[in-house]
């Protein structure tokens, strides 16, 4: 130090002797001004080290990765396993075969879930190890780090792996299971709802809210609901399976139900052509389109069917608790959706809008696959999910889009078709018709 001081003065010196030269007084200034904060700091000069990299003092843990993969397959995915079927679907909410069909299709789209071998060769973390922290984070709504202890994933890489799951489970499988229906799909549930009464019936709509926890407070106002909390709307349509046909996700919390559907693709969808000349026949009268159950906030259109508001008389009673007991599927939907994945029950920590669709579209998607095995279909060949589905969109002209917007709206085909099937119901009842 004092030799530093001894040089700090000779600059000064030959600065002030030199002051014809202003590079060499610069210099000499400069020199004495640092000398100045060194002695301000106490004689140490101190650095502020860059975010990241090694920390002193940080701790290096030694996870054991290759051990407990082991033990993780010997607990579930072994011949003889410790924890049988009951445990398996119980705690990975699917059957065994799901899982090992979707880890391999994740595996296959994304690298980054292949085991590696670093530098001094030793493994990385297996497949099994990071699908089934990501699977755990979603059933079981767990924080990033809870994994540490069972997968051995540390909480960075934990929150990595689950964002590049729920991607990967988007890009593989959703033009499969989240697909617009085909004309088999619309006739198979129009027939299936005419056993229950509603002929001409495809499904019901709703909408649910998921808190976000974690909203940026720019926008705080406009994602505040009616409760005050900050959430994001899901727009959904079901069946009586709980089937989700169609999921609308993203929009602020401060809009209703009304405002939700001015943005979805549901409408542009029915104008242009889906399940048109799917014609139904109720109480003598032939109806050219499908419809859906929805409750009284909804617009009276064509292809919406709303309950009573105030029932008056016993054949709008029936009609009324029949109507809502039907709407109740997408309901329930949203009920088994919450309980299989309960990162959607709890408020979302995310910060990100678009991490967050995708973590809502995946458990969609993962809803409809356990649905459909457990409905005992066929899941074979695991090669073929994820193919694109091909549909054909012709643009619409302003006159097909202003016939179509007076179809849909007509208020009168909307009471007619209510009415219709009011009598229906009460026919089908036994009750004398009024």
């Amino acid at each position: 130090m004092e030799a530093w001081r001894k040089e700090v003065q000779a600059s000064i010196d030959k600065a002030l002797q030199s002051d014809e030269d202003e590079e060499e007084y610069e210099e000499g200034f400069f020199l004495a001004m640092v000398g100045a904060v060194v002695e301000e700091l106490g004689g140490e000069a101190q650095v502020r080290r860059k975010p990241g990299g090694s920390t002193i003092g940080r701790q290096n843990i030694f996870r054991d990765r290759e051990a407990y993969h082991h033990l993780l397959y010997q607990d579930y995915f072994a011949e003889n396993p410790v924890y049988g079927p009951v445990q398996f679907r119980r705690r990975f909410r699917m059957r065994r075969e799901l899982f090992v069909g979707i880890m391999d299709a994740v595996a296959n789209f994304d690298p980054w879930f292949v085991q590696g071998v670093d530098a001094v060769g030793r493994l990385g973390l297996s497949t099994l190890q990071k699908c089934t922290a990501s699977l755990r984070m979603l059933a079981y709504g767990l924080p990033a780090d809870a994994c540490d202890e069972y997968c051995r994933l540390g909480e960075s890489t934990a929150s990595e792996c689950m964002k590049r799951f729920v991607k990967a489970v988007r890009g593989c499988f959703e033009s499969t299971y989240l697909r617009h229906p085909t004309r088999e799909d619309f006739e198979l549930q129009m027939a299936t709802n005419e056993a229950r009464g509603f002929p001409g019936m495809f499904g019901s709509l709703d909408c649910m809210h998921w808190i976000w926890k974690n909203c940026p407070v720019a926008w705080q106002g406009q994602f505040q609901d009616k409760d005050k909390n900050r959430s994001i709307i899901l727009e959904a349509i079901a069946d009586q399976s709980l089937w989700i046909w169609h999921a609308f996700f993203g929009l602020p919390g401060g809009n209703n139900d009304i405002n939700v559907l001015d943005r979805s693709p549901l409408v542009s969808n029915i104008l242009r052509g889906e399940g048109r000349d799917l014609r139904f026949e109720v109480n003598g009268h032939v109806y050219p389109r499908f419809y859906l159950l929805a409750d009284g906030i909804y617009p009276p259109w064509s292809c919406f069917v709303q309950p009573i508001h105030e029932p008056i008389g016993e054949m709008k009673e029936h009609y009324t608790k029949c109507q809502e007991g039907a709407r109740k599927d997408v309901e329930r939907a949203f009920g088994v959706l919450q309980a299989r994945f309960e990162i959607i029950k709890n408020p979302v920590r995310q910060w990100d809008l678009g991490t967050i669709e995708d973590i809502m579209m995946a458990c969609i998607i993962l809803h409809n696959m356990i649905i459909e095995d457990e409905k005992g279909l066929s899941l074979e060949p695991f090669a073929d999910w994820g193919l694109p589905v091909e549909r054909v969109r012709h643009p619409l002209s302003f006159r097909e889009l202003q016939s179509g917007f007076k179809d849909l709206e007509n208020v009168e085909a909307h009471f007619a078709l209510r009415k219709d099937l009011m009598e229906h119901l009460w026919r089908v009842k036994g009750g004398l018709q009024i």
